[in-house]
């Protein structure tokens, strides 16, 4: 076999590597699983961010891309960062409430396998592929992430006990808001037209000097929880406030120059971003 074709090889390993880490994490969470079982699923699924993370950064690097790749990493997502979490939340917050808690678990798992065909969709029809500066919806990987430092956050702060009664109603919220963002039209920025710049570089230095501060304060592992919520809340605001200059193009009628503006401004940002570099494989 050609070295060249061996390098094909190698990001479809780190998507592999990816559905392993899944599938750890769906053991652990099978019987009766403890805080502690619960808690290294958590950790699993983490990994499985780190791994699915890199694939399409390796695919580029050695110029390796394929549609084979891209369809690999789709399936690789629904175990990892759909049936995964799915299932660690049901045992960490959502079996008590029967039927309810199971129906509320499958929906996230449900919701995030429409989130990953809507975006191959979109992108076998976008003649660039997936790239562009937002994501349409929140991406699976982001909202398993999410709900991850959850558990890893209660895990630390509480020494590896179980979930008090009174949260469970809150996390079943967060699981069911996690489920409807990833199907939803919010966007959220991909951050791959950022440059270096002394604003890029100050904002930068701010996201981690706050991290340093809530991880020597308080505890490392709020770090990821804070990281992950202020993503979700900065999409919700940047569409917030697209949403409101439609509005307002729409009510001054005769600025069609505006209205045009706007109407451009959205179809430069109409790009879906590459599930974690999903259509660089």
């Amino acid at each position: 076999m050609r070295p060249r074709k061996l390098l094909f090889i190698l990001p479809n390993l780190f998507t592999v590597t990816s559905i392993l880490c899944g599938f750890y994490a769906l053991t652990l969470c099978t019987g009766e699983a403890g805080p502690t079982h619960l808690y290294q699923a958590a950790l699993a699924i983490l990994f499985a961010m780190f791994f699915d993370g890199f694939d399409g950064r390796v695919a580029r690097l050695t110029k390796t891309q394929s549609d084979f790749g891209m369809q690999l990493d789709s399936l690789a997502d629904v175990v990892s960062f759909g049936a995964a979490p799915a299932l660690l939340a049901y045992k960490w917050a959502l079996e008590p409430l029967g039927f309810l808690g199971m129906f509320l678990a499958f929906s996230f798992a449900a919701c995030g396998a429409l989130r990953l065909a809507r975006f191959n969709v979109l992108a076998m029809r976008n003649p660039h592929g997936g790239g562009g500066s937002f994501f349409v919806g929140l991406p699976i990987p982001l909202a398993a992430s999410v709900f991850v430092s959850m558990i890893i956050a209660h895990h630390a702060a509480t020494g590896g006990a179980v979930l008090a009664a009174e949260a469970r109603a809150p996390v079943a919220v967060a699981v069911v808001t996690l489920a409807l963002l990833m199907v939803s039209t919010v966007r959220y920025r991909t951050f791959k037209d950022l440059r270096l710049s002394p604003r890029s570089a100050l904002v930068m230095m701010l996201v981690l000097a706050s991290g340093v501060i809530i991880g020597t304060r308080f505890h490392p592992a709020y770090v990821l929880v804070a990281y992950s919520f202020a993503y979700l809340a900065f999409g919700l605001l940047e569409s917030a406030f697209l949403v409101r200059n439609r509005l307002v193009a729409r009510k001054l009628g005769s600025g069609a120059g505006v209205a045009a503006a706007v109407l451009d401004e959205e179809d430069d940002e109409d790009g879906d971003g590459d599930e974690e570099d999903t259509l660089a494989r």
